[in-house]
């Protein structure tokens, strides 16, 4: 399925290179080229590089299987886990801190 700008919800974009394009996706360079080619995400080009549209870049991604599991795997996934289990354990120090006051 081809991504058109208008079936996009943002109106501040964020326009990432293919290389942090790759990086937050967690894919080859090549892959992120290969779905320029084939008008699969919404770029631009500027000068001689692109530009990519990261909403699109994430549909693009969460249309297959594998591209969604290398995301969570190999990109940005990665370090939602450890953000997640950082906010937890903070969490529940603040909570233990709390009920220590409390006695």
């Amino acid at each position: 399925m081809k991504i058109k700008e208008k079936d996009l919800p943002i109106s501040n974009k964020l326009w990432l290179s293919v290389t942090q394009a790759a990086k937050l996706l967690g894919v080859e360079q090549k892959t992120i080229r290969r779905a320029i080619k084939t008008k699969e995400v919404l770029y631009l080009i500027e000068g001689n590089r692109y530009s990519l549209e990261m909403g699109s870049l994430l549909g693009w991604a969460h249309q297959s299987p594998r591209l969604k599991n290398k995301l969570g795997r190999d990109g940005i996934g990665k370090f939602v886990k450890e953000w997640k289990e950082e906010f937890v354990g903070i969490k529940a120090l603040k909570h233990k801190s709390i009920k220590t006051q409390e006695h």
